[in-house]
């Protein structure tokens, strides 16, 4: 144990001083950072559990809506042209897993009506797997996979893409999206390329991206003007960051910085800033189809490749100890609380209390920040300030089709309807601002306006103006790292090893999952 041991700034404490009872922050820690449930709960037909293999009930319950016996005559497809149904849905059903509870599930309800008048006699069921991560909801649905009940469709984030692509879990969709090129390309036209090669895996796409959060940073308006601060321009530098979170603290009440223990949307941002990462990157080859189909005079496009590679660690990288160093500084300084405060849910909870002045996150705070209380006006976001490079990390989602689905091309035809403006405008997620949309033309002024952040448009420009920015490190053996990531970046951030020390025993730890 080192010398400069110190005893972390209780939880309870700061969300006493803070202003938000216990019982509250437990409440907002709960809801999940991409799943908040503060929509009404959608009153939906019960069906029985799914039990995973361990024994753990990964879904309470179900929404399912089958279909009439009503022909559909025409399909939407993206673009809003119109073409005859592909197949017939009568006596086919497919499960879709989602991440969250019974609410999460509910507002994805009024996707089914319309896809079920395309596809009579279909039946549609979105299945809830309970989880506070997506490493909890990933773990529950690798068990349900070993009992032989695994869904037709799964809900992904860039934390699982390659881990399902690689078990053999996720059916690749090439042929798919060959066969119906025409109904994708206005999809494709409108969705940035980046956040389409994040899911792929050694040259198959598994996934068509359909939400995703840029790591920006969010700052209280009002804290900036009583210290002194205009709105944040895209060229400020860290240094800067540094003065207004220094000048914006108060001992043990204002804090100037905060972030959460995770892969996405931590410190990790500096690494990225401080131009290194977690893990050695390079491209899968692979892929040339795809570009050349879709994005063939598409400059954000060049050098794209078959999916990314993280191919070695890189932990201990003197720029990542330079960063966790100012982590480090921030904290000893008192402009950052102890970061065992809870989930990024707690944080938003703490932050909408005027109690944090600047922390990362992305489009998904928008709605949550509205449901406490904050105000148009009252915060805005930024691009992350300059280091020696400005680069972002994001994450995405979609759904995979499992390769154990017995109904593969009904599931494909819903993951194709998932990529027309009618669905992404139904999905409540992203009809509250629960999400960023993938599609460029949905980000607009009719769509944040009235409760989003001022600088809304900071959201796609991470990636249009920014096109180094790459998706967060998400390896085959992403469960592992992660927790290997949070359990030593807590001992640097406790005093019980230096950043060094903690970056030094990450290595050693990371090393393996990455031998041949």
């Amino acid at each position: 144990m080192s010398d400069h041991k110190r005893k972390p700034y209780s939880r309870r404490k700061f969300l006493r001083v803070a202003g938000i009872g216990v019982v509250g922050a437990a409440t907002l820690a709960a809801c999940g950072d991409a799943t908040s449930t503060t929509a009404p709960a959608v009153t939906t037909a019960p069906v029985a559990a799914t039990t995973a293999a361990a024994g753990t009930t990964a879904a309470t319950s179900a929404t399912t809506a089958a279909a009439g016996t009503t022909p559909a005559s025409a399909t939407t497809v993206a673009g809003g042209t119109t073409a005859p149904a592909v197949i017939s849905g009568q006596g086919k059903s497919i499960k879709v897993a989602v991440l969250g509870d019974q609410t999460a599930a509910g507002r994805r309800q009024p996707l089914i009506a319309p896809f079920i008048a395309k596809y009579p006699g279909a039946t549609v069921e979105i299945m809830p797997v309970a989880g506070a991560t997506w490493d909890e909801y990933f773990n529950k649905l690798l068990a349900m996979k070993a009992a032989g009940n695994i869904p037709d469709v799964i809900y992904v984030a860039t934390e699982g893409t390659q881990l399902f692509a690689s078990k053999g879990l996720a059916e690749p969709l090439d042929e798919y999206v060959k066969k119906d090129k025409a109904a994708l390309t206005s999809y494709f036209s409108d969705v940035h390329p980046a956040l389409v090669e994040a899911m792929m895996y050694e040259g198959n796409l598994y996934q068509l991206p359909f939400d995703w959060n840029g790591a920006n940073l969010y700052y209280n308006t009002a804290m900036f003007a009583e210290a002194g601060y205009s709105e944040v321009g895209a060229d400020w530098t860290k240094d800067k960051f540094y003065e207004v979170a220094k000048k914006v603290s108060k001992k043990d009440a204002v804090y100037g910085y905060q972030w959460v223990n995770r892969v996405w949307g931590s410190w990790s941002s500096w690494m990225f800033t401080n131009n290194s990462n977690l893990l050695v990157e390079e491209k899968a080859p692979g892929g040339e189809w795809l570009w050349s189909t879709f994005y063939p005079n598409d400059v954000a496009a060049k050098n794209r490749g078959g999916g990314w590679r993280w191919t070695a660690a890189k932990a201990n990288d003197a720029a990542n100890v330079e960063a966790l160093d100012f982590m480090n500084q921030l904290y000893k300084e008192g402009i950052s609380p102890s970061i065992e405060l809870g989930s990024g849910a707690t944080l938003q909870g703490i932050f909408s209390a005027g109690k944090i002045a600047m922390t990362q996150a992305g489009g998904f705070w928008v709605a949550t920040l509205k449901a406490q209380g904050m105000a148009k006006g009252s915060y805005d976001v930024a691009l992350m300030p300059k280091w020696k490079t400005q680069r972002h990390h994001f994450g995405t989602a979609g759904y995979v089709i499992s390769k154990d689905s017995k109904n593969k091309e009904l599931a494909w035809e819903w993951l194709k309807y998932l990529t027309t403006t009618d669905a992404m405008n139904n999905e409540l997620t992203l009809k509250e601002l629960r999400a960023t949309p993938v599609r460029r033309s949905l980000m607009n002024e009719a769509r944040y306006g009235t409760d989003g952040p001022k600088n809304w448009k900071i959201f796609y420009d991470t990636l249009d103006k920014y096109p180094d920015t790459s998706p967060i490190p998400a390896p085959p053996s992403y469960l592992q790292m992660s927790n290997t990531f949070t359990k030593y970046t807590g001992l640097a951030m406790a005093g019980e090893q230096t950043p060094k020390a903690a970056l030094d025993a990450m290595q050693k730890e990371l090393e393996p999952l990455f031998k041949k």
